[in-house]
């Protein structure tokens, strides 16, 4: 990733440069003017010696300095660092992002991870000058002002939406955070809104930094769209691909749409048109932080492909598409469910056997929205599936039922808390899952950066593509120089391929432990 800065005149030349490559790394706090801003704010730069340098957001607020108004550094992209780590800070990060603390409290938190209240509290602030209330309390303002800026919501219904336990405890919140009443952060919208006045309807925009490859992110998320469940249209606009999915969610569901960039939007634009209907406004934050864990938004393009581009093998395809993201998910009991149904068959295959499982087990919304009518069948529902509705053979059948029944009762767990190695382990001693399919949930369900598949079938056939030894020694080879990179390089070799060539999802060897 961008690498971080060491020491603050190393950021203070971040800052005075306005590298917005830095934006979400660290937060630049200024004592003249009791304001915090991202490092590519457009205001005048200030003086080295007001500058103090966060973090986080809640660091900053911590120390009392409020949101710039014309960066809002409460809304750039999150950290690159963060998202990818797989320590204790990385893993609270991503389940406060998902509204645990919100939902569980820190003492649920500290549970998921292992850890103590106190030890966690003590590690976080080391880290991140903040603790885990101070770092769910920024996100609630951040998502207090996104209500209050674009939907027609009375205040009183935005406070309990952005997970704030009273009106008293929002207003002295938003006051402290954005110098201004919530009537008076409404009114500052300066005309943007949500395009409707619907409870529960938002339109709003996923940040990302560098370049964006959305066409790669949509090619790959409608070759997999169960029908049912999620689909990739023709949007409004021309030239324009919205993905469209329900969302199960922990206060209800949700029906989410993102849009691609146009023809003649920039790849660096910044960030994607999204609308989300919500059936319970609580499930906001939570909701965005999936939508933005699918497109892996917080990625850091400018250290993947400086790296991969100049790799002899992979630098033409990143010089060709620049910004190629690696797809998380927006639920990883969903993805597990669907990679073991895709062991040893097409994609194609794979789902038509998701949909007519979803049909079977899934849930029906109460009224379907274009071709969404259904959530995707929990793992509790697939582990007690009839035999009949699962048309595989018997090893890959028993499979399925062994990995639902232990996400079902927490035997594995694959959320944002998530200790890698140790999912890995757990993964690997059921029955029917392999080297395969662990590696590719590593890579999509725990946000691992840097897994490689080098008997994957798709892998090889876009390494002889490109004129290298696709066998899986010769690929393993290879791809060692791509670390730590190299979920990044598995995408750019599978979008090499046509979809005729690189259908093909698993090798032979996987599913047949029994």
């Amino acid at each position: 990733m961008t690498e971080t800065p060491t020491d603050d005149d190393t950021r203070y030349r971040a800052v005075d440069s306005r590298d917005s490559r830095f934006d979400g790394v660290f937060f630049t706090a200024v004592s003249s003017t009791g304001i915090y801003c991202r490092p590519s704010c457009p205001a005048v730069t200030p003086k080295r010696v007001n500058c103090t340098f966060y973090p986080t957001a809640a660091a900053a607020q911590g120390a009392g300095y409020r949101a710039c108004r014309r960066c809002r550094p409460d809304s750039v992209p999150g950290s690159p660092e963060w998202n990818h780590r797989a320590d204790l800070v990385g893993r609270a990060m991503r389940l406060i992002g998902d509204g645990v603390v919100d939902r569980e409290g820190v003492a649920g938190l500290a549970e998921r991870l292992g850890y103590s209240s106190r030890q966690l509290q003590r590690q976080l602030t080391a880290e991140l000058g903040a603790g885990p209330i101070a770092l769910a309390r920024a996100q609630r303002a951040q998502t207090a002002r996104l209500l209050l800026q674009t939907t027609e919501l009375p205040v009183t219904e935005i406070a309990f939406a952005a997970g704030f336990s009273s009106v008293r405890q929002f207003n002295d919140t938003v006051r402290e955070i954005y110098d201004r009443t919530p009537s008076g952060l409404r009114a500052e919208r300066n005309g943007h809104r949500s395009g409707t006045a619907t409870p529960g309807s938002i339109g709003l925009r996923l940040a990302y930094r560098g370049a964006l490859d959305s066409d790669h992110l949509l090619d790959f998320l409608a070759l997999r769209a169960v029908p049912g469940v999620e689909e990739v249209v023709t949007g409004a606009a021309p030239g324009v691909r919205t993905y469209r999915r329900t969302l199960a969610l922990p206060y209800g569901h949700a029906i989410a749409e993102v849009d691609g960039l146009g023809v003649g939007d920039p790849a660096n634009r910044g960030w994607l048109d999204c609308r989300l209907q919500l059936t319970d406004l609580r499930d906001l934050t939570t909701a965005v932080h999936r939508l933005r864990a699918l497109f892996d938004l917080d990625a850091d393009p400018d250290a993947v492909d400086g790296q991969l581009g100049a790799d002899p093998v992979l630098g033409e395809l990143v010089r060709a598409r620049p910004g190629v993201r690696s797809p998380g998910h927006v639920d990883p009991h969903e993805l597990a469910v669907r990679a073991v149904l895709g062991q040893q068959i097409t994609v194609a295959a794979a789902r038509t056997l998701a949909a007519r499982l979803s049909e079977r087990y899934g849930v029906a919304l109460p009224e379907a929205s274009g071709g969404l009518r259904l959530l995707f069948p929990t793992a509790g529902a697939l582990a007690e599936a009839d035999s009949a509705d699962l048309a595989m053979p018997d090893a890959r059948r028993r499979a399925l039922r062994g990995l639902c029944a232990a996400l079902a009762d927490g035997t594995v767990r694959l959320d944002g808390g998530a200790d890698r190695e140790a999912a890995a382990a757990d993964l690997l001693a059921l029955p029917g899952i392999g080297p395969w399919t662990v590696g590719y949930l590593r890579m999509r369900a725990l946000a691992d950066p840097d897994v490689f598949l080098p008997s994957d079938v798709g892998v090889r056939h876009g390494l002889q593509r490109l004129g290298h030894p696709g066998d899986p020694k010769a690929a393993a080879l290879a791809g060692a120089a791509w670390a730590p990179w190299r979920s990044y390089a598995v995408h750019r070799l599978w979008a090499s391929l046509t979809p005729a060539v690189g259908t093909k999802i698993d090798v032979p060897s996987e599913g047949v432990r029994a």
